[in-house]
């Protein structure tokens, strides 16, 4: 059954040319289809204001309020004029600003009482948020002039549309007016069994309730309906992947009796915790099974994942293959390398004196090998000397060649395309299983919706010997002497014998961009909107260093390290700040994954409204990897009621990254949850909240499994497999290829 037609036309025919590139441009809208989709953030009610104390900073508004007094400033010794207009809920007050020949309409239409909708980026101007040339629609206070102002839009509830600067929401409600009609002919993908059973309303009514509500009732009925039709597509999308890999062939590995994974288990230093111990458990038993085990192991910084994927290698030689594990980076793969044959010892020198009788060898492969490195490390490989090697995505490269490949281990996920784990799939003479590694902390939601073909693990308790990391937040605006201290808390460190790092979100030498004429352009344009909102540029690594180093912390030995230098300049760098050497490293997010200096107790992060909370909780990971406590101290300049500090709070606040990923998410905008782990989906989420829709999105897993199992091919329900292949286009079905 083909795609309906009406809903794939192209927008420009519909809309206008111009309305049409800019929907295309900022809001990746194409189709009709996708601005039926397209749905309001928000409703404003016409009598009610919006609340401006909650406005966030530099995001893109639109807001209801009234004007409460208007007035023109000369300035420039009277050459220049502005108008400044405040507008207020009755609470809260923010000011516009309007600058040169724009002000006379605005200063004509915008009187004292009127009511209008505003749409401009929250910035803040002497300790004030403003709005600076904000765009706006009058909303008239009776009926008849209403409906000339603000089109067709239904009763008492305004939509209030995702917009950008070139487009405000009232424009987009004014093409959805036009593209509403083709409605009619949306194809419902839920079984009519599915819909009925829980009482959803069909798909067409949903998108005209959603779009012109005439009362919250019919938002409530919308948006359960669109959440489903969401959560049930994308849910079958993955319930198929799980079927299609539980219908291939793998060869079961059981480890043996008094093998090489109990030979390492009698010599380790210390028990495993009752975390690594189960989920070891749950991985043996995949192991064992003759479909390919596709798991995701989800566990803190420091929780002993290494340690758990390492017994399932050793597993996996035992019983006769080999095991590969992929690390994102050549520096992570050699520091993955060092600690296994450490972790190790005799049991990882097979084929040499003084080896171990039960030993392997464990054989470390990456891009930069030299050649004859490369073609010995190739040999051990291909003849199974080597059962377990360690590498890059080099490993995926044709001439690479197993003697009987697996276990493939995967660290750090969102780093690897898909098409490289099917290269390595195909290099098993079955398909290997799969562990997936990732040190972000996922809530269970998330976990369903994007790596929702993988059974999950999650280690969760800390090994004994990690220290607690004491985490506060430096407001260096409101008080400059907070800062002052947290020099000082540097040194005190420093003078105990620990050492430091200081993060910034930009490394400052900006040279080699300006020789791109288009780059410099617009970091020209970027530098002058700053200016205009009093707010500066991120701090730079570049310029912090030679602060620090000529002011506060001299005296230290203070380096730099960022992630334009050269890979050597990069390793001395690192060897001399994990050797002791240097006291003090100020750095960018390159030492967010893998950097492991024990003796480091400190950090500073510069500017940390600028990084995301599952960031911040990755950087802060770096300290209190010793026995002395660690210390990290957010610097931020925002003001308190701010929802950056807020955010920073909550670092503070907790060491518990799961706990910390929920807040982000909430806090994110919906679209771009999924954004970074897989751009397949982002597209696809637009109503479910995968926080709060937990319940849907658990009882959509269950229904879409049910199906599946009924019939694999969706053959009996055509409009559900039209709407698969929308969602899943080749590649996009590709992108859900989590495992």
């Amino acid at each position: 059954m083909d795609l309906v037609p009406a809903l794939e036309e192209p927008l420009k025919k519909v809309v206008g040319p111009a309305t049409a590139k800019v929907m295309a441009e900022h809001l990746d809208l194409h189709t009709v289809g996708d601005l039926l989709h397209h749905y309001p953030r928000r409703y404003a009610e016409r009598g009610e204001l919006t609340r401006l104390a909650d406005l966030p900073l530099d995001e893109h508004v639109t807001v209801v309020a009234q004007v409460a007094s208007a007035r023109i400033l000369k300035f420039n010794g009277g050459r220049g004029q502005r108008l400044e207009v405040t507008i207020t809920d009755g609470g809260g007050q923010v000011q516009l600003v309007f600058f040169g020949r724009g002000i006379h309409k605005p200063h004509k239409d915008l009187l004292p009482g009127t009511r209008a909708m505003f749409a401009g980026k929250v910035s803040v101007f002497n300790r004030k948020m403003q709005l600076a040339h904000p765009a706006y629609e009058l909303l008239r206070a009776d009926g008849d002039e209403v409906g000339e102002a603000v089109g067709s839009w239904a009763g008492a509830l305004l939509p209030i549309y995702p917009a950008t600067a070139k487009l405000e929401s009232w424009k987009i409600a004014k093409s959805v007016d036009m593209v509403l009609p083709s409605a009619q002919e949306a194809v419902d993908p839920l079984p009519a069994a599915l819909r009925d059973g829980r009482g959803l309303v069909p798909l067409t009514e949903a998108l005209l309730k959603i779009h012109r509500p005439h009362t919250k009732a019919d938002i409530a009925a919308a948006r359960d309906r669109l959440k489903w039709d969401e959560a049930f597509v994308l849910q079958v999308a993955l319930a198929r992947r799980r079927y299609a890999d539980a219908q291939l062939p793998a060869v079961a590995r059981r480890p043996k009796e008094g093998g090489l994974l109990d030979a390492f288990d009698a010599k380790l230093p210390f028990t495993l915790t009752q975390g690594q111990e189960k989920v070891s458990e749950e991985i043996f038993d995949d192991l064992a099974t003759e479909h390919p085990m596709h798991r995701l192991l989800q566990g803190e910084v420091g929780s002993g994942k290494t340690m758990v994927a390492l017994r399932a290698m050793l597993a996996v030689v035992d019983a006769g293959g080999q095991a590969a594990m992929l690390a994102p980076t050549e520096v992570l793969a050699q520091q993955h390398h060092r600690s296994i044959v450490e972790m190790m010892g005799e049991l990882a020198e097979g084929g040499m004196l003084g080896g171990a009788e039960q030993a392997t060898k464990v054989t470390l492969l990456t891009g930069s090998m030299g050649a004859a490195a490369r073609r010995h490390a190739l040999l051990d490989l291909v003849t199974g000397e080597a059962g377990i090697v360690i590498g890059t995505h080099a490993l995926i490269e044709d001439k690479v060649q197993f003697h009987d490949l697996g276990l493939v281990v995967v660290d750090e996920q969102h780093r690897f395309g898909v098409e490289q784990r099917d290269a390595l799939r195909g290099k098993g003479k079955q398909p290997p299983h799969l562990l997936v590694m990732t040190a972000t902390p996922i809530p269970r939601t998330v976990a369903m919706t994007v790596f929702g073909d993988l059974e999950t693990s999650v280690l969760d308790q800390l090994p004994a010997g990690r220290s607690p990391i004491a985490s506060h937040v430096v407001p260096a605006q409101d008080k400059p002497h907070f800062l002052a201290r947290a020099w000082e808390r540097v040194r005190e460190e420093v003078a105990k014998g620990h050492q430091a790092y200081v993060v910034c979100p930009r490394i400052g030498d900006d040279v080699d961009e300006s020789a791109d004429p288009k780059k410099a352009q617009k970091a020209q344009k970027k530098a002058e909107e700053e200016a205009t909102a009093e707010k500066r540029p991120p701090l730079a690594v570049l310029d912090v260093a030679e602060q620090l180093a000529h002011g506060p912390l001299q005296g230290l030995t203070v380096e730099v390290l960022h992630g334009r230098m050269q890979p050597d300049d990069k390793d001395a760098v690192m060897r001399r700040f994990a050797a002791g050497e240097t006291q003090v490293l100020v750095a960018t997010t390159v030492i967010e994954v893998g950097v492991n200096v024990p003796n480091a107790t400190a950090m500073v992060i510069m500017d940390a409204d600028r990084f995301g909370v599952s960031q911040l909780h990755q950087l802060r990971g770096r300290v209190g990897r010793g026995s002395a406590p660690g210390l990290c101290l957010l610097v931020t300049d925002m003001p308190e009621a701010s929802p950056a500090r807020g955010r920073l709070g909550a670092v503070a606040a907790t060491l518990d990254g799961f706990e910390l990923s929920r807040i982000d998410l909430e806090q994110r905008r919906e679209g771009d949850v999924l954004g970074q782990a897989q751009s397949g989906v982002r597209s696809s989420l637009r109503m479910l909240a995968v926080i709060e829709d937990e319940e849907i999105i658990a009882a959509a897993r269950d229904e879409a499994v049910t199906v599946v199992a009924d019939d694999p091919d969706l053959e009996r329900l055509p409009a559900l497999r039209t709407a698969l292949d929308a969602l899943l286009d080749a590649e996009r079905e590709q992108y859900l290829d989590k495992g």
